[in-house]
């Protein structure tokens, strides 16, 4: 992948071109940013850029030896590491699911842990980065460069490291051998160690600009002016949320439907529903449930705003326009900050693992409480 196949984030491609231009690249990179923002993409066209061996002022050749094979994801000196699901018995590494990793590169750069784990198959599992996989890494940057130039390791959601990685990563992040550079795609840096942070050097991958978005729909999906930017502003800086309203709107439609359900059953206090609609919240997969949670979490959000009357802050689609119209009136001052506390508590105890069905039927008696408040 080359720089200008990454959609936006000028300065942040700035900053890496500099880098490597002026002999500084450090040996450890963290690019925090939240899905969609493309730190993944900028990790695949660095990675391509430092192997290149003819490279721009401003990107790789895409013609070379080297980008022939960075290109179709085969060069033998560009390692990925990601988070898996531990099979039951045996050594379960990124490279048990190589296969499965490099079809879905090949097929979109720009994906996140649902995506990867529907890939899998394995929706109702919690994916991690295992003991495993560390010592794998460290294996596998011992060896020398197959090309004679630089090792690169790809670390996607590094956060999703247990403990007992993390602190195996620490030494080869500390010592690592010459010409070996890590980059490390995470959307939750604040969950990783501070003592692996404290050994990378951090850049902030913001998210899409409106006009960075509307025009990359303009020119990669032959969208008119207006219908990008609609996309664009609902999209929320992300470009996987603005191919997912056109790709896959069934989804979207279903998580506002679930999200009307349960306020107007809250609202009705119908309680023998709000149970079916906990089980029905409880029968999605983890990784379900948590994009569920943050959906709804963003229509609270977009329904406060919607009372000030300022439509240019708004960001949903006509579907959810129309509902808030008549149900942004119940998402007031006196109820908006503990509506998002529940929910953002909904949210960990579904990554804690806590009964699903518990999690929900319960947050769906706090709707009953607040709508009220």
């Amino acid at each position: 992948m080359r720089f200008e196949e990454v959609v936006g984030q000028k300065e942040v491609k700035d900053v890496l071109l500099a880098q490597v231009r002026a002999g500084r690249l450090p040996h450890a990179l963290l690019l925090a940013g939240d899905t969609g923002s493309g730190t993944l993409a900028l990790a695949l066209a660095l990675a391509s850029y430092v192997m290149c061996s003819e490279p721009s002022e401003n990107d790789s050749c895409g013609q070379c030896a080297e980008c022939v094979k960075t290109d179709k994801l085969i060069h033998p000196d560009i390692h990925f590491s990601f988070p898996v699901i531990k099979r039951s018995s045996g050594v379960t590494t990124s490279d048990t699911y190589l296969k499965e990793w490099l079809t879905q590169l090949g097929s979109d750069k720009y994906f996140d842990l649902t995506d990867w784990l529907k890939v899998i198959g394995t929706e109702n599992k919690q994916a991690i980065i295992p003991d495993d996989e560390a010592d794998n890494i460290i294996r596998k940057l011992s060896l020398s460069s197959y090309e004679g130039g630089w090792k690169v390791m790809i670390i996607w959601l590094p956060e999703k490291m247990n403990g007992s990685a993390a602190n195996t990563m620490l030494k080869t992040l500390e010592e690592p051998t010459p010409r070996t550079l890590f980059i490390l795609c995470s959307e939750h840096p604040e969950q990783l160690l501070s003592t692996i942070i404290s050994r990378t050097q951090r850049i902030d991958v913001p998210p899409l600009s409106t006009d960075d978005l509307s025009e990359a729909l303009m020119e990669r999906r032959g969208l008119d002016r207006d219908t990008a930017v609609a996309v664009a502003r609902v999209a929320s800086g992300s470009w996987l949320k603005a191919l997912r309203q056109l790709c896959d709107a069934d989804d979207s439609k279903a998580m506002l439907q679930s999200f009307i359900q349960l306020m107007r059953l809250a609202y009705m206090r119908d309680l023998a529903q709000l149970m079916h609609w906990s089980d029905s919240m409880a029968a999605l997969s983890r990784e379900q449930q948590k994009a569920y949670l943050n959906y709804m979490q963003q229509m609270l959000r977009e329904n406060f705003i919607y009372n000030f009357g300022r439509s240019e802050l708004n960001y949903m689609t006509p579907q959810e326009t129309d509902f808030a119209y008549k149900f942004a009136r119940f998402i007031n001052e006196r109820n908006i900050k503990q509506f998002t506390e529940e929910f953002a508590h909904a949210q960990r105890d579904v990554v804690g693992n806590v009964n699903s069905k518990t999690i929900f039927f319960n947050l769906a008696l706090k709707a009953i409480i607040l709508l009220r408040a």
